[in-house]
């Protein structure tokens, strides 16, 4: 596997890969896809344009996209994991602890990343990398969608990457 930033050369796979995690997403998150079939892409969007407080990954294995992740926050004192996807296929073998360790890398410091309850799977995947991350020394909360106070509190688990 090879972890790599993206780049709008990559908008093509990286529109591609969003489409599966968007739909991944709407199992826990109730959305549907938008009268064309697309779902929403701002933050696809800002990883692609280059904004200064976004990075995104590209997961590969040989020529085939694999996964991906978006970093935000870049410039704040507390970075977040935006977005987080691996292919059906690669899932539950190693490989997406070793991608987010590997992007993680990029990125020292304070770090948090969301993620729905109700996504047992996710779950069990963010409270492992926190450990393999920073040990015991990382917390879970639950946390109000800002702009949205009839919608279930996210999780948020918080650590620090050396």
């Amino acid at each position: 596997m090879f972890v790599r930033r993206a780049t709008a050369e990559d908008r093509v796979v990286m529109e591609r890969l969003w489409l599966l995690f968007r739909h991944d997403m709407s199992e826990f998150q109730g959305q549907l896809p938008r009268p064309d079939g697309s779902y929403r892409t701002e933050w696809l969007e800002k990883v692609l344009s280059g904004d200064p407080e976004w990075a995104g990954y590209l997961f590969t294995d040989g020529e085939s996209p694999i996964g991906f992740c978006f970093m935000r926050a870049l410039q704040q004192p507390v970075h977040v994991l935006n977005a987080f996807f691996m292919v059906r296929p690669v899932r539950r073998n190693g490989l997406g602890l070793r991608a987010v360790r590997d992007v993680l890398a990029h990125h020292p410091g304070p770090c948090d990343v969301a993620f729905q309850d109700n996504n047992e799977k996710a779950v069990r995947f963010w409270q492992r990398v926190a450990t393999a991350v920073s040990g015991d020394v990382w917390t879970q909360e639950r946390r109000s969608i800002p702009g949205k106070p009839d919608e279930k509190p996210d999780v948020w688990i918080s650590f620090k990457v050396a």
